[in-house]
């Protein structure tokens, strides 16, 4: 008698990533997104207009880098910043990490490094005081980022996420959030997860407002950054 084959083990699915039809904080949010960087253009010209300058005299190449990031509902973008990093700066990282282990493991799951080689004089500069993300307040204007949210990652970090991915793809990145006022670099990348889950399940108005009040002196004392 034949013996009846045993059926296939049922392999587990990933879950399935439920996102909502709009971005958290809706019409709201974005009004207040739309106004602030209108205002912020208005009064930051002469800044955004001087470092364009200095960069160009001091670092020929490309004065913005753009990199693909994604945003709500997995919609990737380009995000802008000023350069910061000299230009073959892919080869050099990857040059840095095969020839510095220690720094490879850190890169791997902070997906930052204290002391990256990558990075020029000036864009040391602009990165302590957060002015080369100026450039994202353009990524607001179209709508494909917020001025308070999650901070924009690759594809590759959705990874870090795990099941609170959902709540990544939820919101707009934000030029700000809740990372920024709570340590930046200082914390850990589950405890980022932890502050960006925060922020999505507990969203108001007020919030954001008051995220964009407290990164006004995180960011003048460089507060995490690196």
């Amino acid at each position: 008698m034949a013996v009846p084959a045993r059926p296939a083990p049922l392999r587990a699915r990933p879950p399935v990533l439920v996102v909502p039809a709009a971005p958290v904080g809706g019409r709201a949010k974005r009004a207040l997104d739309i106004g602030l960087v209108l205002l912020g253009l208005l009064l930051l010209w002469p800044l955004i207009l001087g470092l364009v300058v200095l960069l160009k005299v001091m670092d020929p190449g490309p004065v913005l880098y753009g990199h693909r990031r994604v945003g709500f509902g997995g919609r990737e973008f380009r995000c802008w910043k000023f350069r910061t990093m000299v230009v073959d700066g892919d080869a050099v990282l990857e040059r840095h990490l095969r020839e510095n282990p220690a720094d490879a493991a850190l890169w791997k799951e902070q997906r930052k490094l204290v002391n990256d080689p990558r990075v020029t004089p000036l864009g040391a500069v602009l990165r302590k005081l957060s002015l080369d993300e100026l450039p994202q307040l353009l990524n607001v204007l179209k709508g494909e980022m917020s001025l308070v949210g999650p901070r924009p990652i690759v594809q590759a970090e959705l990874d870090h996420y795990g099941i609170s991915a959902r709540h990544y793809l939820a919101t707009r990145p934000g030029l700000t959030g809740q990372w920024q006022i709570s340590g930046r670099s200082d914390t850990t990348y589950a405890e980022r997860v932890r502050l960006d889950r925060f922020y999505v399940t507990n969203w108001s108005l007020w919030r954001d407002l008051r995220i964009i009040f407290l990164t006004i002196p995180a960011v003048a004392l460089s507060r995490g950054a690196h």
